[in-house]
Formats: C-alpha cells, structure tokens, sequence
C-alpha cells in the first residue's frame, strides 16, 4: 500500500461532509492560517514539530480540496490537462495558455495559478489527485525537485497526447 498523506486521507474520507467543505472554500485566496475554520482541520493533521513548508502545503490544499472534492483523480496534473483536449487535436489555446501558467508560477504565485488551475478542472468534472499534488506543491521552493516536476507534468501534457504508440515506441528514452 502506498503513503497517503493524513490530511489527504482525512479529507477524502470526509469528502461528503458539506460543512467541512464550505469552510475549506472559504480560505480560497486567503493568506495561510487567516480562516479559522481551515485551520481546523490542518492544524490537526500537522504534528507538533511539524515544518512551515507543510503546513503552508496544506493551507493551500485543503481549500482547493473543499472546491473541488470529486473522488478518482490520478496522475499529475499534466494528466488532469490533457483532459481537457480532444484526443489527437493540438492542445486549445487557452488550455494550453492556463497550463503554461501554471507551469512558470513562482512559488507565490502558485496559490493563485492552482486555483485557476481547479476551477477548470471542476468545471469540467475532471478529477484531481490530491496525494500527488500535495507531493508536487511541496517540491515547487526547491528548483531541482520543481524542475522535475515541470517535467513529468509536461511529459503528461505534451508527449502522452501528441506520440502515437508507434512512434513512442521508436523515440529515445528522455
């Protein structure tokens, strides 16, 4: 079995609960820990010596877990993209415009470009896997492990569309 992260698995496991959904939503754009009610449920998932680097990971979680809850997301976001395009069709341009944003935002800015980032997945009932963005927001303040996450996202994205079986087959390994 694989590692869930607690505050992933407690959210999950309460996906259902609208109470607790409506308060995470309210700490949508908010700086972490200025919404009460979000930090109640973070702050009892963070150990006692827990880092400033997760707990502010899981500020910005759990509010985009509370607007988007739907169950079944996997992969990484480049897969949450990807459907977002026709099969075999070059990306939309504002498809491709949001996912290059997201890609090049600076870890300040990142709060608002996953939010952006949610609100289109929601509105077109695409999943999220929270485990792996978790894993993927905690590594975008050190450059090589965001750059690597740059990378499997574009791979995602870009390659896994644009490369039929046949050609995948024939291309070096990168």
């Amino acid at each position: 079995m694989s590692y869930t992260d607690p505050l992933i698995e407690y959210l999950e496991e309460n996906r259902e609960d609208r109470a607790m959904l409506a308060a995470l939503r309210r700490g949508l754009g908010q700086p972490a820990g200025a919404v009460p009610e979000v930090s109640r449920y973070v702050q009892r998932r963070l150990a006692q010596d827990a880092p400033a680097y997760l707990e502010n990971a899981y500020y910005l979680i759990a509010p985009l877990f509370g607007a988007h809850p739907l169950p079944g997301g996997y992969g990484n976001m480049g897969d949450h993209f990807v459907k977002l395009c026709e099969p075999g069709q070059d990306p939309p341009s504002n498809v491709e415009r949001r996912f290059v944003a997201l890609l090049a935002a600076h870890a300040d800015d990142l709060p608002d470009a996953l939010r952006h980032a949610v609100s289109l997945l929601k509105a077109k009932d695409i999943p999220v896997n929270w485990q792996r963005l978790l894993e993927d927001v905690l590594a975008w303040s050190d450059d090589d492990r965001r750059i690597k996450t740059h990378k499997f996202w574009s791979r995602q994205f870009w390659r896994k569309r644009t490369i039929s079986n046949d050609a995948a087959q024939t291309e070096p390994a990168a």
